[in-house]
């Protein structure tokens, strides 16, 4: 209740106005343009364009949308800068996009130990409400979702403790390949639709990516291990957010019904990466030979160990900007151990 009343903070975060506004029914109609990377068949396309249609019918037909993903509008890497320029009214994008652009954000995705994605989105969520980074307040949050733990996959060698890993090339970036790196891999940058490849042919020997990959990405083909190290479980961050003059403009009851159906939608996209990840494993598991490698509670604490770096990295590069990276970074960790883990 804690994290979705914060949610609901963050959504009607920029005043109300007192007057009550005239009935939704004789009132002038506002059509929203809302920009989007996902493609349009991929779940979280699907969640936004429904997103947008529950409003419409909440509103009695007086707010509409222009619904525009796989980046006709805005690539992914454009779209937090477009909706604060009003090229787009909202967008749907990923913080990482833009590594240093958002520092506070930034700590969701360290490898915390995040469980799944219902988790991980309650801590992004409840970060950006109870801190207010001053990196989101150009535009109007409506919610943010996350990806659960990225797992360790690899083609030929089965990676059961450090002491495997050492060595290996492991497709990685932003901060999965510092965790990479702090475990005792090598991170070799390479975006993903170019991993599939490159552990075909043995660039890399492995990678490291959340289990929906294995079939969002067909990964799954071109990998025989997978290393469940959920307890240093990275994610992604991705946010929902709104041009700020448009959100100041819309009329108090449109602000209140489009808070309330915010609540909803972050659930739905967190669900959704759980969904996503158990068909994933199961895309895996399907090929034949497969193996799934689970550290026990011995080899679970060398892995975070081993990860502490990375946090402490990170706390140290927020101080050098300025910032209580410490802080930041309990936040983070309180939000995650009382988001169910």
């Amino acid at each position: 209740m804690l994290t979705r009343l914060a949610l609901l903070c963050l959504c009607l975060a920029a005043p109300l106005a007192a007057a009550q506004p005239a009935p939704a029914q004789a009132a002038e109609a506002i059509n929203l343009t809302y920009s989007n990377f996902f493609p349009p068949s991929h779940a979280h396309s699907l969640l936004a364009q429904a997103w947008c249609e529950e409003i419409t019918r909440q509103t009695n037909g007086r707010v509409t949308f222009q619904y525009l993903p796989g980046s006709t509008l805005l690539k992914a890497e454009q779209t937090f800068d477009g909706v604060v320029n009003g090229m787009a009214d909202l967008g749907m994008s990923c913080f990482a996009y833009t590594r240093g652009r958002f520092p506070v954000m930034e700590a969701v995705d360290l490898p915390l130990g995040h469980p799944n994605g219902v988790a991980a989105t309650k801590v992004a969520n409840r970060l950006a409400a109870e801190l207010k980074p001053a990196e989101l307040k150009q535009v109007q949050v409506m919610y943010l979702h996350a990806h659960g733990p990225g797992w360790l996959h690899t083609r030929k060698k089965p990676v059961k403790s450090l002491d495997d890993l050492k060595g290996l090339k492991i497709r990685a970036t932003g901060t999965s390949a510092n965790l990479v790196k702090a475990l005792g891999g090598v991170p070799v940058a390479l975006a993903m639709p170019e991993a599939y490849q490159a552990l075909e042919k043995g660039v890399v020997d492995g990678s490291i990516y959340p289990r929906e990959s294995n079939l969002g990405w067909k990964l799954g083909e071109v990998v025989n291990y997978a290393t469940d190290l959920s307890s240093v479980g990275y994610t992604t961050a991705f946010f929902l957010v709104m041009n700020q003059e448009r959100w100041q403009a819309l009329p108090a009851d449109v602000r209140q019904i489009i808070a309330k159906v915010n609540l909803e939608w972050a659930d739905r996209h967190g669900q959704a990466w759980d969904e996503a990840d158990a068909k994933g494993l199961e895309f895996f598991l399907a090929q034949g030979g497969r193996e799934v490698i689970t550290p026990d509670a011995t080899q679970a604490e060398a892995w975070r160990q081993a990860a502490q770096p990375v946090l402490e990295e990170y706390a140290g590069r927020m101080k050098a900007k300025g910032l209580d990276g410490a802080g930041i970074l309990a936040a983070a960790q309180k939000a995650l151990a009382e988001a169910g883990r």
